[in-house]
């Protein structure tokens, strides 16, 4: 019998979420991000779900191979560019489309032999100071793309930093607005400015609005401003469960303590579960005690410190539960129950994205394909 847990990828979820990156950005075409593999998903599990797109954006070449190889025509856009100039010629086997951020990247284009001109994307660092042109350096950058015979159509991009909350007490993209339009004012090209978060939170505002927008995280159910607004708010739902089952039990007493370091001591008689899952499994290790689970689709809470393979839930109050019982540790319980992995991620201290993106191979995953 294999080790009791799994991840199961809903494919219905991908679907309906992909459906609410168009019903926030009606005028605009839509980029389904997979990087990082479809943010844990796995691009080939999440393909199914996110075929409508307008587009792919990933991260690299071999992310772009294997949705070519699953047979997409559209475009694929590689969000950070070439990592070295041999790149640009798969970009022109495989038809890849990718940003430009750096004058290096420039240079690479120039020297590439090439029949078919490429489909470049130029980044502006409109305050992220990650990747990208200046303001003040993007119009030059511009004009020595838009002199290449390598070079087709130049898009224009950008990346907000604050999309998701306020900027210093103020509006969090209102300066990197302003900045993009500014240096792009008179420039020909399609835009993409949105991330998740732009598009659910600033879409309707006409300056924001551009020709395509970037569904990263909202296309998995995750929540990219939470907790201020949960899923629900956003009509998302969670594309990725995390399932597994007790395989012991035990019983406490006042003054018992439980796992490593003792750091969780019974206060009174309780009865606790040992599951399945732990920090090999990608379930956060520095999760603190109380972290919210469910329990047949019950709620209830971690006890102690998370084991490399195991972790232990509370079943005091849950006298039906026992060896075999379904623990959900994020995602879509039974009996319609649901817990979010933002509201778990934020008990252990960080963000749903990392959650999605730390599950590991030994986790059997099941996908769930459309009816």
């Amino acid at each position: 019998m294999p080790r009791p847990i799994e991840a199961l990828i809903h494919v219905s979820a991908l679907a309906h979420n992909l459906a609410r990156a168009r019903a926030c950005a009606p005028d605009a075409q839509v980029w389904a991000v997979v990087k990082a593999n479809a943010y844990g998903h796995g691009i080939e599990a999440a393909f199914e779900g996110l075929r409508a797109a307008d587009g792919f954006a990933c991260l690299d070449l071999d992310e772009a191979r294997r949705l070519r190889e699953l047979d997409w025509r559209g475009p694929i856009l590689l969000l950070e560019g070439c990592f070295e100039a041999r790149d640009l010629e798969l970009c022109s086997r495989l038809k890849l489309w990718h940003a430009v951020h750096c004058e290096q990247q420039i240079d690479w284009l120039a020297m590439h032999k090439t029949h078919e001109p490429h489909r470049v994307f130029l980044k502006m660092n409109s305050g992220m100071n990650r990747l990208g042109f200046t303001p003040q350096a993007f119009r030059a950058a511009w004009t020595r793309l838009n002199a290449l015979p390598q070079v087709d159509e130049i898009s224009l991009m950008t990346h907000f930093s604050d999309a998701d909350a306020q900027r210093f007490g103020k509006d969090g993209i209102a300066h990197q607005v302003a900045a993009f339009q500014a240096a792009t004012a008179d420039l020909p090209g399609e835009r993409s400015l949105s991330n998740s978060a732009a598009t659910l939170r600033y879409n309707q505002l006409t300056e924001v609005r551009a020709d395509w927008v970037r569904a990263g995280i909202m296309s998995y159910g995750g929540v990219p401003d939470y907790p201020e607004h949960d899923a629900n708010h956003w009509d998302l739902r969670p594309a990725m469960t995390l399932r597994a089952k007790v395989i012991g039990i035990q019983q406490l007493q006042p003054g018992d303590s439980v796992g490593y370091g003792s750091s969780f001591v019974a206060e009174a008689p309780m009865r606790i579960g040992t599951v399945a899952c732990g920090y090999a499994d990608g379930y956060p290790r520095h999760a603190s005690s109380g972290t919210p689970v469910l329990v047949e689709g019950q709620r209830s809470r971690t006890v102690g410190r998370v084991s490399m393979d195991m972790l232990a839930v509370d079943l005091t109050e849950l006298p039906h539960a026992g060896l075999g019982s379904e623990v959900t540790l994020w995602g879509q319980g039974p009996k319609g129950s649901l817990l979010p992995i933002d509201e778990v991620a934020r008990a252990a201290g960080t963000i749903g994205y990392e959650l999605m993106c730390a599950i590991t191979r030994r986790v059997p995953v099941t996908v769930q394909h459309l009816e």
